[in-house]
């Protein structure tokens, strides 16, 4: 009993404020469905390292280190980059690039939406954070998880596990911040705009060269963004190719969610108390959603400059989703041109821009990798 109290006396009042963090990622994967499967073990996960001593992540005693299973986990699959890059190509398994192949124009869009990347870049060096985690930070604002890990991993960013939780918490919060930014920046008469769709058959042999094509080029212009850019382009290439669909389905399924699920008990062990409840966590979930509605406002004003000059007027909400979140922000923009107008059907556009988005994003990482890394 005596060895109980001096256990329980250990406990400071910053690990018991993680505990509410854990319960409140929790709450949110199982309660509002909020990225259940990231959310819910990234929360458990910060349970389990913020006891006290505990053995999921690594402890000395007597000058002899015992190493954690987190703490192991992470040197395998974060250090190395192995989790983030093999959850590419499920990514990419699960990414149908038709639409965008049928209106390339999309692209400009989603090369937009990474407006607000940059922006943020700037704006945290300014306020005082090292250039390798200022790059790390803005990379938020693709809401591109695997990106930001691959990427504040690669600079091995002094913010790591505050960088992963305010990616993915904005992420799975794409439903509540978009919907705001979009109608501010957008007049109920743009809302409205009709867009036709004309169902091109885009043909195999173009479905097979886009990810290899992509590739090849991504790696001229950016050679560091060729593993971010490959894995992904090679998970698009097991869907497409037509010859390897049980893999493909295996790593749309098992792969994407076995990765998944180890990611988030792994990104846990940076999530101490005394890692993670610092000002700076603050103002990087601020940083975060300073680059997040930037991407939302790039892509939606660079629409409306289209807009200026096209003789056909397209949805000026499309832009918005140039962002990473696939499909969700797609379906964001759906709905509220639903809500609009109920024959507004912008669903396939909107797909067209996000995809191309989550290309982008990974792109931009790998530009921010060759020009700071």
């Amino acid at each position: 009993m005596l060895e109980l109290f001096e256990y329980v006396a250990m406990v400071s009042w910053r690990q018991v404020v993680m505990w509410m963090i854990g319960g409140l990622l929790i709450y949110l994967a199982i309660k509002k469905e909020m990225e259940p499967s990231l959310l819910l073990p990234i929360g458990f996960g910060a349970i389990m390292v913020n006891l006290p001593l505990s053995g999921a992540i690594t402890q000395i005693e007597n000058g002899v280190s015992e190493i954690g299973v987190l703490d192991a986990l992470f040197s395998f699959g974060i250090e190395t980059e192995l989790f983030p890059l093999l959850l590419f190509i499920g990514i990419g398994a699960m990414i149908d690039f038709a639409p965008l192949l049928a209106n390339p124009k999309l692209m400009i869009f989603g090369a937009a939406a990474q407006f607000g990347i940059f922006f943020t870049l700037c704006v945290a060096a300014l306020l005082g954070f090292e250039l390798k985690d200022a790059a790390s930070i803005a990379i938020i604002g693709a809401a591109d998880g695997p990106t930001s890990i691959f990427v504040a991993n690669y600079f091995r960013s002094n913010y790591l596990g505050a960088i992963i939780i305010v990616a993915y918490s904005y992420m799975a919060l794409v439903p509540i911040i978009q919907p705001p930014v979009i109608r501010f920046c957008t007049t109920k008469k743009e809302r409205m705009i009709h867009m036709s769709y004309t169902d091109v058959e885009v043909s195999k042999a173009t479905r097979i060269l886009f990810p290899i094509v992509i590739t090849i080029v991504s790696g001229l212009v950016a050679p560091k963004s060729v593993a971010l850019v490959g894995f992904l382009m090679f998970g698009n290439l097991l869907r497409e190719c037509g010859v390897l669909n049980s893999l493909s389905e295996t790593a749309q399924k098992v792969l994407a969610n076995l990765i998944t699920l180890l990611l988030g008990l792994t990104v846990a062990a940076r999530m101490q108390a005394e890692l993670f409840l610092t000002g700076e966590t603050l103002l990087i979930l601020a940083l975060g959603l300073f680059a997040f509605v930037f991407d939302t406002v790039g892509g939606i004003m660079i629409a409306k400059l289209y807009n200026l000059f096209a003789r056909e007027k397209i949805n000026p909400m499309i832009g918005a989703a140039g962002i990473s979140a696939f499909p969700m922000s797609a379906r964001v923009v759906h709905k509220i041109g639903q809500q609009e107008d109920h024959g507004n059907h912008l669903l396939m556009h909107a797909i067209g821009v996000n995809v191309s988005g989550q290309l982008a994003s990974v792109i931009a990482g790998g530009l921010i990798l060759k020009l700071f890394g």
